[in-house]
């Protein structure tokens, strides 16, 4: 059964419409990449699917249990954010807020978790640091294993790489694949069309044109060859 199945969906702001007719569905297990031209509406969709944003129209059907709390986001970073004056630990155990209900404390069983992720994503020496003394990629593992406190289904990342250097960049990379192999679904927006093509399962175009299926039926679709001659040609 399906985690997500997004029906006839189109997106916008301040009335106006920027993607239509959106029709996918992401299973337990799947790592889908979200890929096509800036403005586009990547970063919408993936508003909209957490509903922080409605839809223009259409519908988004959670399956298999899946709950609006037990999705976790790592969203683009704003300079301010970059700037946050709170230690490592603070960070991650924010995480566990949909967790707490009414209760004004983190329990046992929270701090546990926030120290497991913590050590998953390689940063438990970290714990105690301020956040905004840390380079780019270590906030970004910060801010991973923040979002794992928020779930064991499903993550929905918004060009998690973005300005890191290209070692620190194929380690967020490897980091996230491994979540992956150990069940958790991955969403990801990225302008990487060659990360997108040696990680994904499937992929979701949307642009001027719309694609949805398989990473292998995207390379041999029109639209795939069209944006990789772009992308291709971009670097030239």
């Amino acid at each position: 059964m399906a985690l997500l199945t997004v029906k006839d969906l189109s997106l916008g702001y301040d009335n106006r419409t920027i993607a239509e007719d959106l029709n996918f569905t992401v299973s337990a297990g799947d790592y889908l990449c979200i890929v096509g031209e800036n403005g586009s509406g990547k970063s919408t969709l993936m508003k909209t699917l957490l509903h922080l944003q409605p839809p223009v129209k259409g519908e988004i059907i959670a399956g298999d249990g899946l709950k609006n709390n037990e999705i976790g986001y790592l969203p683009q970073q704003t300079i301010v954010q970059r700037d946050f004056p709170a230690s490592v630990r603070e960070i991650v155990l924010s995480g566990c807020q949909s967790r707490c209900g009414l209760r004004p404390f983190y329990n046992k069983a929270e701090k546990a978790l926030a120290a497991e992720n913590m050590e998953r994503m390689r940063i438990t020496d970290l714990a105690d640091r301020c956040y905004r003394e840390l380079s780019g990629g270590q906030q970004q593992r910060v801010l991973l294993a923040r979002a794992l406190c928020a779930t064991r289904k499903v993550l929905l990342l918004d060009e998690p790489v973005s300005g890191l250097d290209p070692k620190v960049t194929a380690e967020m990379y490897e980091l996230i694949k491994e979540l992956n192999d150990e069940g958790i679904t991955i969403i990801m927006i990225s302008h990487d069309i060659a990360a997108a093509i040696r990680y994904a399962t499937n992929i979701l175009h949307i642009g001027s044109s719309v694609f949805f299926g398989t990473k292998e039926e995207y390379l041999e679709s029109e639209t795939g060859k069209f944006f990789l001659m772009q992308q291709k040609g971009g670097e030239e």
